[in-house]
C-alpha cells in the first residue's frame, strides 16, 4: 500500500503526518507527543538530541542548542555551536528537525512512501522556498513537494466539514501569520486569496513578555547591566527568561493568571555583587493583551488586506478557522472574532492541521512528474482482446469530491452487439447488472467510502461466458479537490524599454495568478556577447505585490546569468531575440530556459539562480547590521520628506515604527530584531512607492521644486548665458509634463541634473565637496585598497590646493563607486523589452 507523508516545519514545533489513502496518522515523538520542538543540542561529547530532550537543555546551554532557524532560512547566518566547534546553516538545521520526523515512519511505518509534502508560510519568499527545498535534499528524504501552509490547513479542514461556503484560514505559527479565504462548493475547493506576515508569530509574544516584564524587573531587582539582553554572561540567563515567558503564555491559554518563574539556582547565574538571579513575576491575560495587542491587530489588518484582494467583506465569510499554536490562546481568537465580525471555528487540531492537510495534499500529486503537477481528474482504461476483435475504452472520473462518479463505455466502431458489460464494486459487493456493450453507454457508480474506491469492468459474450480483458481494474478516489491555488507573490524581470533606459519590472506572475503557471516570454539583449567572453546576459527576478514596477521596492531574489563561456560559436548581438520559458509550480517553485536562436543554444535549465546560495545575508555580520539599520535611517528621512508632502495612514504606522529601531546598536541587535527591521524598511519601500504612485502629481511637483531652488541658488551665478537659456526651455518643458502619465518628466529631470553637474563640476569647491562626500561614504566603496589610495593621493592635492588634479581623483573615485555604478558588479541588469 502506498503511503503519502505531510511534514509542518515549523518554527517552534514541527510535525510529520501520514496518508494511506483512507486515513492520517500522527507520528508521536518518542514523548508520545503529537508535536516535535524544532530544536536540536549537541552536548560536549557530540551526541546529538532532537526534539523535547533539546528543547529542554536550550535555557541552560544556550551555545549549544539550535532553535528558531526557519526565521533564517535563505540566508548565510550560521548557528555557531562551541560543542563541535562548528556551525550549522539554517538549512543543515532543517535537514536534521526533517531526517529525525522522517525516522519515526522508518521505525513504525511498513509500507513504502511515495511522495512527501513540506509546508511553507505563504508569506515565505522565494528564496526561503529554495532554502527549505535544500534542507530536504540534505536531509535525504526522496521525492518531495512544497506547498504553502494556508493550502495544507484547507485540504485538512475540508475533511471536516460537510456544508458549503466561504471561510477563513487563520494560521498563526511560532514565527509567521498566513491568511486564505476558500470557498467550498460540494466538496471542490477554490481558494480566492492569501497572505500573511512574515514576522509575526509566537515567538514575537514571548520576546515581548521579556522584554517589557522580564527584562524590567531584572533590572530593578538585581545589579545587572544595561545590555543584558546582548551581554554574552547573561545569554544563558535570557535563554531561560524566554523560556519562561512561553512557559507563562501557554498557562495563560488554560487560565486568568499566571507566574513568569525561575527558582533560585535554576538560573545557574549571579548578578554583578554575587546575588542568585530567579524570577517571580505575576501576570494575568489583561497584562499580555495589552502587550501583544498591536501585533494582534496587525494579523486582523492582515486578514482585511487579503479579504480586499479577493473582493469579499466580512459579511461574506462563514466562519473562520484558527490554526497553529498561537491560536490556542482564547482571548486573542476572541478578539480576532469579535474584530472581524466573523464567527470563530476550531474544526481542526490547531496543532496537526497543517501536517494532516499537506499528507492528503501528497496524495493528490502525481510523483511521476517532474514539476510534481496534481493527478489528473480524469483516467481511463484501455482494454483489448484481439482473438475476440474486441477494442474498448473505459473513460472515467478518477478524482472528485461527490459520492457518485460516471464510467463511460467508448467502443470501437461504436457497439458490440455480441457482448454486455457489468461493474462491480469490490469494496462493498455493489453491482451494476449486465449493460449492453454500446458507445457512450454510462454507469453512475457510488464511492462508499473517502480515499480510493475500487472497481472491477467485466465483458461477457452472448453466451454468458467472460471475454478476458488486458485491463480490468478501476479506482476512483473520493477527496477533496483544491481547483485552484494562488501565487503569494508577484515575480518579475528587470528590463529596460531601451539602451541606456530606466529600470522596471516585467511582471511574468501576479500575486494571485491561478498555479501553476507556464509563461513564455520574449525580451531582447541590450548589449551584445561574444563566445568565450568574460561578460554576461543577466536575467535579474525580483518578488514583490506587483503594484509597483520600480526594482528598488521589491526583494531581489535571484540571477539567471547567460555567459560568453556558455556557447563556443557565435555572437549574441544587442537587439538579439531571448526567448524565455517561465515555469512557476503549485508550489511556487521556479524554473527559467532561454532560447537564442541566433547561437541556437538553450541556457539556465538546472541552474541554480537564487540569491542566497551566493550572497545571502548573514544577520551576524556586524557591517550587514549596521547596513540594515542605516537603511532604516534613511528610509525614515525620506518617510518625513514624504509626510511634508501629503496625509498617509501606512506611511505613518511605519514611521512610527521605524522611529523605535533607528538609534538601535549593531553590536545590541539579535538577528530576529534585524530581520525584522529588513522586512519593515521593504515594507515601506513599497509604502512609499504606492505614495508615489498616489501622488505623482505632488510628488513631481515638490522634486520640481527642489531642482529650481538649487538652481536659482547656486548654478545661475556660475552658468554661461547660452547654458542658463537652456536650463530655462528645460524647466519648462518639464514644468508641462507634470501632469500627464508618462515617463517624460524623469527624463527631462534627469538631463536638468545632467546639466547642473557640467555647471558645478568646474567649480572648485564644487569639486571638494564631492571629494569629503565620497571619504565620508567609504562602505560605497568594494575595492577598498584602491578607494584608501585615492582617498590619500585626493588629501594631498587639497594641501597643494592643486584643484585639476583633485578632480581626476574624484573622477576615478565615481569609476569604482558602487552608487555611481562602479565597482566589480558585473551583474547588472542588461535584458529590454521586446
Amino acid at each position: 500500500m502506498k503511503l503519502y507523508v505531510g511534514i509542518d516545519l515549523g518554527t517552534t514545533n514541527s510535525v510529520v503526518c501520514s496518508y494511506d489513502g483512507h486515513e492520517t496518522r500522527i507520528w508521536k515523538s518518542p514523548e508520545q507527543n503529537d508535536v516535535t520542538p524544532s530544536a536540536i543540542y549537541i552536548d560536549s561529547r557530540g551526541h546529538k538530541h532532537i526534539g523535547k530532550r533539546a528543547y529542554d537543555y536550550a535555557p541552560h546551554e544556550p551555545k549549544n542548542v539550535a532553535t528558531s532557524f526557519k526565521r533564517l532560512m535563505g540566508t548565510s547566518t550560521r548557528i555557531d555551536l562551541p560543542a563541535i566547534e562548528s556551525s550549522l546553516t539554517p538549512q543543515e538545521c532543517s535537514a536534521e528537525i526533517l531526517r529525525c520526523l522522517y525516522g519515526y515512519l522508518q521505525q513504525g511505518a511498513d509500507n513504502t512512501v511515495t511522495g512527501t509534502v513540506i509546508t511553507v508560510p505563504a508569506a515565505f519568499n522565494q528564496i526561503q522556498k529554495k532554502a527549505t527545498e535544500e534542507a530536504a535534499k540534505l536531509a535525504n528524504i526522496g521525492a518531495i513537494a512544497l506547498m504553502q501552509e494556508p493550502v495544507a490547513a484547507i485540504m485538512r479542514v475540508m475533511q471536516s466539514r460537510s456544508n458549503d461556503g466561504i471561510f477563513v484560514v487563520y494560521d498563526l505559527g511560532g514565527g509567521t501569520l498566513d491568511v486564505a479565504i476558500a470557498q467550498s462548493d460540494s466538496g471542490h475547493v477554490n481558494l480566492l486569496a492569501h497572505g500573511g506576515i512574515a514576522m509575526c508569530g509566537g515567538r514575537d509574544f514571548d520576546r515581548r513578555l521579556v522584554d517589557n516584564i522580564i527584562r524590567p524587573w531584572l533590572l530593578d531587582s538585581f545589579d545587572l547591566p544595561n545590555d543584558l539582553s546582548t551581554n554574552p554572561d547573561y545569554s544563558s540567563l535570557m535563554r531561560l527568561c524566554a523560556w519562561a515567558a512561553e512557559r507563562a503564555k501557554i498557562e495563560l491559554s488554560l487560565r486568568d493568571e499566571a507566574w513568569i518563574r525561575l527558582l533560585e539556582g535554576e538560573a545557574g547565574v549571579s548578578d554583578q555583587s554575587g546575588n542568585r538571579i530567579y524570577l517571580d513575576i505575576p501576570i494575568d491575560r489583561r497584562k499580555l493583551d495589552e502587550l501583544i495587542a498591536d501585533r494582534i491587530d496587525e494579523s486582523i489588518n492582515g486578514v482585511r488586506n487579503t479579504l480586499s484582494k479577493s473582493g469579499l467583506q466580512s459579511h461574506d465569510i462563514e466562519q473562520i478557522v484558527f490554526v497553529g499554536g498561537p491560536t490556542n490562546y482564547g482571548p486573542l481568537r476572541e478578539k480576532v472574532s469579535f474584530e472581524l465580525g466573523i464567527s470563530g471555528s476550531t474544526v481542526v487540531n490547531p496543532m496537526t492541521a497543517v501536517a494532516e492537510g499537506a499528507a492528503l495534499f501528497a496524495e493528490s500529486i502525481d510523483w511521476r512528474s517532474d514539476d510534481r503537477q496534481q493527478k489528473s481528474s480524469r483516467g481511463a482504461i484501455s482494454s483489448r482482446n484481439v482473438r475476440r476483435k474486441l477494442n474498448l475504452q473505459f473513460a472515467f472520473t478518477a478524482r472528485t469530491p461527490d459520492e457518485h462518479a460516471t464510467i463511460v463505455a467508448k467502443i470501437e466502431g461504436g457497439r458490440h452487439p455480441q457482448a454486455e458489460f457489468q461493474v462491480d464494486c469490490l469494496d462493498t459487493g455493489w453491482t451494476s447488472g449486465r449493460l449492453r456493450l454500446e458507445n457512450d453507454t454510462s454507469v453512475d457508480v457510488f464511492l462508499a467510502q473517502k480515499g480510493d474506491n475500487q472497481f472491477k469492468v467485466s465483458v461477457i459474450d452472448r453466451d454468458g461466458r467472460p471475454i478476458e480483458l488486458e485491463d480490468d481494474r478501476i479506482t476512483i478516489t473520493k477527496t477533496a479537490m483544491i481547483d485552484a491555488i494562488p501565487a503569494s507573490h508577484a515575480v518579475g524581470i528587470e528590463v529596460a524599454d531601451r539602451i541606456g533606459g530606466e529600470r522596471t519590472l516585467e511582471w511574468i506572475v501576479k500575486a494571485g495568478d491561478t498555479l501553476p503557471v507556464k509563461c513564455p516570454k520574449l525580451f531582447k539583449a541590450e548589449h551584445s556577447l561574444m563566445a568565450g567572453s568574460r561578460d554576461s546576459l543577466n536575467f535579474k527576478l525580483y518578488e514583490g505585490d506587483g503594484e509597483s514596477d520600480d526594482p528598488s521596492d521589491n526583494r531581489f531574489i535571484g540571477l539567471l546569468k547567460i555567459s560568453g563561456g556558455d556557447f563556443e560559436m557565435g555572437e549574441i548581438v544587442s537587439g538579439a531575440t531571448l526567448e524565455c520559458d517561465f515555469h512557476m509550480q503549485d508550489s511556487g517553485a521556479i524554473t527559467i530556459e532561454v532560447s537564442i536562436p541566433s547561437v541556437r543554444g538553450r541556457f539556465g535549465k538546472g541552474q541554480d539562480f537564487y540569491s542566497w546560495q551566493k550572497e545571502g545575508f548573514d544577520f551576524n555580520d556586524h557591517e550587514a547590521t549596521s547596513k540594515v539599520i542605516g537603511e532604516a535611517t534613511e528610509v525614515l528621512d525620506r518617510l518625513e520628506e514624504l509626510e511634508k508632502i501629503a496625509d498617509d495612514a501606512r506611511l505613518a504606522q511605519i514611521h512610527g515604527y521605524l522611529k523605535t529601531v533607528a538609534d538601535v546598536e549593531p553590536d545590541h541587535a539579535d538577528p530576529e530584531r534585524v530581520q525584522e527591521i529588513m522586512e519593515t524598511v521593504l515594507d515601506a519601500r513599497r509604502a512609499i512607492g504606492k505614495f508615489k504612485r498616489d501622488h505623482f502629481r505632488e510628488m513631481r511637483q515638490a522634486r520640481f521644486d527642489n531642482i529650481v531652488e538649487m538652481i536659482d541658488e547656486y548654478i545661475r551665478r556660475s552658468a554661461s548665458a547660452i547654458e542658463e537659456k537652456a536650463l530655462d526651455s528645460l524647466l519648462a518643458t518639464a514644468q508641462r509634463s507634470i501632469p500627464r502619465k508618462d515617463r517624460d518628466f524623469d527624463e527631462y529631470m534627469s538631463k536638468l541634473g545632467s546639466a547642473c553637474f557640467e555647471i558645478l563640476w568646474r567649480q572648485d569647491w564644487f569639486v571638494k565637496m564631492r571629494f569629503e562626500q565620497m571619504t565620508d561614504s567609504p562602505d560605497q566603496f568594494p575595492e577598498q585598497d584602491k578607494f584608501q589610495s585615492l582617498v590619500s593621493e585626493g588629501l594631498s592635492h587639497i594641501e597643494a590646493e592643486d584643484i585639476q588634479s583633485l578632480r581626476r581623483v574624484v573622477a576615478r573615485m565615481a569609476q569604482i563607486s558602487i552608487d555611481e555604478g562602479g565597482g566589480s558588479d558585473t551583474d547588472v541588469a542588461n535584458i529590454l523589452r521586446a
